[in-house]
């Protein structure tokens, strides 16, 4: 008996780790016949597990979505990943994630093995998160808005933009973009026959959605923030992107030591402390208000080094 819950053990763990299995396949993973592969997921059928079969040359088995969460066989380094990140996840600037991972971390905590939780807690001792700050995302708009995205389907919403004026807004929605712990919509807005940008949390749904759409090709200029800057640096491509972080713009090599940065915010403060922070020479292509901007910024900064 002992042997039999060992095995099932491990085919539910390898359901879980592909989607589909060949009889075959199984058997010999498991060392068995296929008669007993049979036996054993018809075993975990009685168990509540949905286990589904398919006849024929490509027939095999695969694991449903049951109405109940099933438990979850995780090797090492994947439950060490699992409680990392719901350890650091909640800083995503998602309202009430923070309690609902903790709650979830508990839970794994109390299951994992001494060796892997002194592994989880090492790091967590020595790791310090800054303050969550600024608006936070209901869990429910994320999810209206991430279902419409799937199912094509438009969105209406009531929107509050940088200047505080509101205004209704019919979109056929594209992505949601989680950049700078903030979540933004891309979404091709039908009234205005134009692509837009979108704070999700400045987003109020108006339900229900559709109706469905057929998919618009992206522009390559749609994914943009309200100010696209364009600067020259004076360093290598090479060094500038071993020294920033990935996702923050395009980097165009333009010699040995010079490139071009490609890059946007939301504000021309945030574009500049950017550009600022980087530590070379630059020269600023766009936007022209980012060479005003600069002046003003270094007027500022030497009335406070008392200059």
């Amino acid at each position: 008996m002992l042997e039999t819950s060992a095995r099932l053990l491990r085919l539910l763990s390898l359901f879980q780790s592909r989607r589909d299995w060949t009889g075959p396949d199984l058997a010999e993973r498991l060392d068995v016949t296929p008669r007993t592969v049979r036996r054993d997921v018809d075993r975990l059928r009685a168990l509540g597990y949905p286990v589904h079969a398919t006849s024929g040359t490509a027939g095999g088995y695969r694991l449903g979505a049951g109405a109940a969460l099933p438990p979850l066989l995780l090797d090492d380094e994947e439950a060490v990943a699992v409680a990392l990140c719901l350890r650091t996840g909640a800083v995503g600037g998602v309202e009430g994630i923070e309690e609902t991972s903790a709650r979830a971390l508990a839970k794994l905590e109390q299951v994992l093995p001494s060796r892997l939780r002194h592994r989880v807690q090492a790091v967590q001792a020595v790791t310090v998160h800054p303050p969550l700050t600024g608006a936070t995302v209901g869990q429910d708009v994320l999810t209206v808005i991430g279902a419409a995205c799937r199912d094509r389907e438009q969105l209406r919403f009531d929107y509050l933009d940088h200047t505080g004026t509101a205004s209704r807004r019919t979109v056929e929605p594209y992505r949601m973009v989680h950049h700078g712990r903030r979540w933004y919509l891309l979404a091709y807005d039908v009234d205005r026959a134009d692509w837009r940008t979108f704070r999700v949390d400045r987003i109020e749904p108006k339900p229900p959605t559709g109706p469905r759409f057929a998919p618009r090709e992206l522009p390559e200029d749609a994914a943009s923030y309200r100010y696209q800057g364009r600067v020259v640096l004076h360093i290598s491509a090479e060094s500038l992107a071993a020294h920033t972080w990935s996702g923050f713009g395009t980097i165009t090599a333009l010699g040995p030591d010079a490139c071009e940065l490609v890059t946007g915010f939301e504000s021309l403060d945030a574009l500049a402390m950017f550009v600022g922070m980087l530590g070379v020479d630059f020269e600023v292509k766009d936007p022209p208000e980012l060479a005003a901007h600069l002046r003003t910024v270094a007027g500022r900064l030497a009335r406070a080094a008392g200059t």
